[in-house]
């Protein structure tokens, strides 16, 4: 019978694929448990304002997560926004067609901070801006939820 290492066995990193929902595009990244780091990874445009299903089930494939995490954006006043009821939706689908867990993320200002940083701090143009601000408020959204997986493991 052949024996595991068990430091091995701890220190298997979980992938998790983060989203930052949208009509027009929806940014992605990937993140990683055992180092609690989350990467950009593309941004997918939407057809008629649905998901790109082929591209998702692409990424699904390549990373073989063991969990998705969904950014949901609400009102200060913890009220849903209009777009609100889509990203549950799109929640819904997701597990529905990956039989995956799916997290909602709270993700107030996640893409207004991500245009903050690419604009005053990266000094990004406004087309590049467009292009990539999704995909870094997806690793906004996955990096704060890992945050709070890695804390919630200390207390346990």
């Amino acid at each position: 019978m052949v024996k595991q290492d068990p430091l091995v066995a701890k220190c298997s990193a979980d992938t998790y694929l983060g989203f930052d929902f949208g009509n027009k595009k929806i940014g992605t990244a990937v993140g990683q448990t055992i180092t609690a780091t989350a990467s950009p990874l593309v941004t997918i445009r939407s057809i008629n304002q649905n998901p790109n299903w082929q591209i998702i089930s692409q990424l699904i494939q390549e990373w073989r997560p063991t969990g998705l995490v969904v950014g949901i954006s609400k009102q200060f006043d913890g009220t849903d926004n209009p777009i609100t009821p889509r990203m549950i939706k799109f929640c819904r689908q997701l597990e529905g067609r990956y039989q995956l867990p799916v997290y909602q993320q709270d993700e107030t200002l996640s893409t207004f901070e991500a245009k903050q940083l690419l604009f005053d701090e990266v000094n990004v143009n406004a087309s590049k801006l467009w292009e990539v601000q999704d995909q870094l408020a997806a690793q906004l959204i996955l990096q704060t939820w890992l945050n709070d997986f890695k804390n919630k493991e200390k207390d346990h």
